[in-house]
């Protein structure tokens, strides 16, 4: 069998195609989490604490800059001046638990979806009388 017939045979199974289906789904979800963070939660958390609050934005430069360097985190990056992000990791942090949060729900209504309950352990039907009659008669036999 050739490899170019392997590989088809293999990128045709279902789990393959589920999987590529759910990494794209994934891909897009995560542009979603994004933005609910940056554009929603963010600024609500920076309207409660008092002001202009950008956590991406909050950072302690932990070399000297070159002279003439904006003291912004991208200008810094750029100038390859060692800083601390600590900003940057909270907005993510948040973003992680947002859509792990989601992700929980979203198991949790599929696993309550699915369950079904199961079949009721049917009681034996109660043996008819001439049974019970025969059963008698075949031990009085044996003895």
């Amino acid at each position: 069998m050739s490899m170019v017939q392997e590989f088809k045979e293999f990128a045709m199974k279902g789990n393959v195609m589920d999987l590529a289906v759910g990494v794209i789904i994934g891909g897009a979800f995560g542009k979603i989490v994004d933005s609910i963070v940056g554009d929603l939660i963010m600024p609500l958390v920076a309207w409660i604490m008092g002001g202009k609050l950008d956590f991406s934005g909050m950072f302690v430069v932990l070399g000297k800059a070159p002279e003439g360097t904006t003291m912004t985190l991208d200008a810094l990056k750029k100038a390859q001046v060692p800083v601390f992000a600590y900003g940057n990791f909270v907005t993510i942090l948040v973003n992680f638990v947002i859509l792990a949060f989601i992700i929980f729900i979203m198991v949790k209504q599929v696993n309550r979806l699915r369950k079904e309950e199961p079949p009721a352990v049917a009681e034996p039907a109660a043996t008819a009388e001439d049974i019970l009659l025969l059963r008698e008669i075949r031990d009085s036999l044996k003895q």
